[in-house]
């Protein structure tokens, strides 16, 4: 399954998180780190929930941009 992911620079390094899997997270030094990690984090919790007879959040969030007066 493809999971939107959010990336954010910060002042050091770089977080990410999925808004379809709420609570997982993650951060690194890199983007590509990143997204390595949050790419494990969600998978990590998905085989947890399997693990826990839970259900598996469907992807559903999308995105776009929108254009607004500077």
């Amino acid at each position: 399954m493809k999971y939107l992911v959010v990336v954010e620079q910060t002042g050091t390094d770089f977080s990410a998180y999925s808004p379809d899997v709420p609570g997982c997270v993650a951060a690194a030094e890199t983007r590509t780190d990143v997204e390595r990690e949050i790419a494990d984090a969600i998978a990590f919790h998905l085989e947890g929930l399997h693990a826990e007879g839970l259900e598996v959040p469907k992807p559903h969030a999308s995105t776009t941009y929108v254009d607004v007066p500077a």
